[in-house]
């Protein structure tokens, strides 16, 4: 999965520079309105209203969506149906969905990753989520505040959290009391990581490793992650919030050292070298290779069932112990398009939107897949807080969370071609650690690749 979407990041970043409104469509063809119909819309109805939801779970997390589906449709019975389609990866959606706004055939609901954020926002085809909080004076005070940072834009909420994450360090507790190490008290940051992999570190009789202290992928979002933690903007203009962003920032001297740190722990077998491939990564840990990874909390569940020890989570560290933290979020959101649809189509969207945010929806998403109940009322449902007394693990994501300030830096970057960006800094930094290039050189010339790009979009967009 993880290579998929380095691969189709390319794609979906390509597709997304032809962005004016009338190449993309735009809000004034095809008819519908970018302003949140009230109730009104769904009244004297001569058939059921048609939602078309398109989205990317598939496996258990589809089959979790769907039962939801099907219940909200149950409710609605004769009024409201909702059928949900699957279409792809993050990258393939966003792909669909750019093609379908060329066609002028828009599904009413498209979850969208993270990433493509400013393009749904600069296509010009949905309806804004505050718009829909407006008009029905909706109460977002028990969704996560660091959900509702990263999707406002302007002041202005764009879409509504659903499916959503945040990165974790997961530990093997047998490994830490083997080693007479603490299981309770992971490493914080860089140097105490270092200091419990010399201790997590085992050698053969002929010296090579058997388990390495550490081990993680070369992921892109790990270094958002950093540098959130750092209190470093990802791009210019207050991350893209001020202004539109005219250049990335991953060449800043904190990622300099945190890929010069990661280079020392791999010389000196201290790390595992598993390079960009998170799949990899995984399975190091779950096989016992690696005594220490970082992963996404969406991991945690394969992580329970697949090791064949105890495992631990904490908080995802810093570069520095005296960094100042917070955390940024991954997954997707929802968004409703109003180009193209009826005020009856759109309102029936809102209503199903609403129930999935709902405590007793949120309860059975966040149990049922690991994501985070976006609705923090809904950790108290009895299908979360009976996961929570079994696995208390994750707890840990929502904690980390609760304790992250909300500014301009844990909010992320707002920018049309971010998922270019993060493959740019992922080549960067493979780069560094299996070339001659320096740390600082490799990430300064995957800065510069990434401005080039970053100069088309906005072109693009005027």
């Amino acid at each position: 999965m993880r290579r998929t979407r380095t691969r189709t990041a390319l794609v979906a970043g390509a597709a997304a520079l032809c962005l004016s409104i009338t190449a993309c469509g735009g809000d004034s063809e095809g008819g519908g309105s970018l302003s949140a119909p009230g109730p009104e819309a769904l009244e004297d109805l001569d058939s059921t209203v048609q939602v078309e939801f398109w989205h990317s779970m598939d496996s258990t997390n589809g089959q979790v969506l769907n039962g939801l589906i099907d219940e909200f449709n149950a409710e609605h019975e004769g009024r409201i149906k909702v059928t949900g389609s699957f279409q792809g990866d993050y990258d393939t959606t966003l792909a669909q969905h750019r093609a379908a706004i060329q066609q002028g055939n828009t599904a009413n609901i498209v979850q969208i990753y993270d990433l493509g954020t400013q393009f749904m926002i600069d296509s010009g085809q949905t309806v804004p989520a505050q718009s829909f909080v407006d008009k029905d004076g909706y109460d977002t005070g028990p969704i996560e505040d660091a959900l509702l940072n990263y999707f406002t834009i302007d002041g202005e909420l764009r879409s509504f959290p659903f499916n959503n994450s945040t990165p974790l360090m997961y530990i093997n507790k047998d490994a830490f009391e083997e080693a007479g190490l603490d299981p309770e008290q992971p490493p914080k940051d860089l140097a105490g990581i270092r200091e419990y992999a010399e201790a997590l570190t085992v050698r053969g009789a002929n010296g090579q490793v058997e388990r390495y202290g550490f081990g993680a992928a070369v992921y892109g979002w790990f270094i958002e992650q950093f540098m959130a933690r750092a209190a470093v903007p990802y791009c210019d203009s207050g991350n893209g919030r001020e202004g539109r962003a005219t250049e990335v920032l991953f060449d800043d001297p904190n990622v300099v050292e945190l890929v010069e740190w990661w280079q020392g722990m791999i010389d000196d077998e201290l790390a595992a070298p598993l390079g960009r491939g998170t799949d990899d990564a995984q399975a190091a840990f779950t096989a016992g290779r690696a005594a220490m990874t970082l992963e996404s909390t969406g991991a945690m569940g394969g992580f329970l069932e697949q090791s064949g020890f105890e495992v631990g989570a904490g908080y995802f560290p810093l570069i520095h112990a005296d960094d100042p933290a917070g955390s940024i979020i991954g997954g997707a959101s929802l968004w409703i398009n109003g180009a193209g649809h009826s005020d009856a189509e759109t309102r029936a969207s809102w209503e199903f939107v609403q129930f999935l945010l709902t405590p007793a929806a949120q309860s059975k998403w966040h149990a049922g897949t690991g994501y985070l109940s976006v609705n923090t009322e809904g950790y108290n449902g009895p299908e979360a807080s009976e996961r929570a007394a079994e696995y208390p693990q994750f707890s840990v994501a929502a904690d980390q969370l609760a304790n992250s300030e909300t500014n301009i830096n844990t909010a992320g970057c707002m920018m049309g071609v971010m998922s270019e960006a993060r493959v740019a800094a992922e080549e960067a930094w493979e780069a560094a650690l299996v070339t001659d290039a320096t740390a600082a050189d490799a990430l300064s010339a995957g800065t510069d690749k990434v401005s080039r790009k970053i100069e088309e979009y906005n072109a693009s967009v005027g």
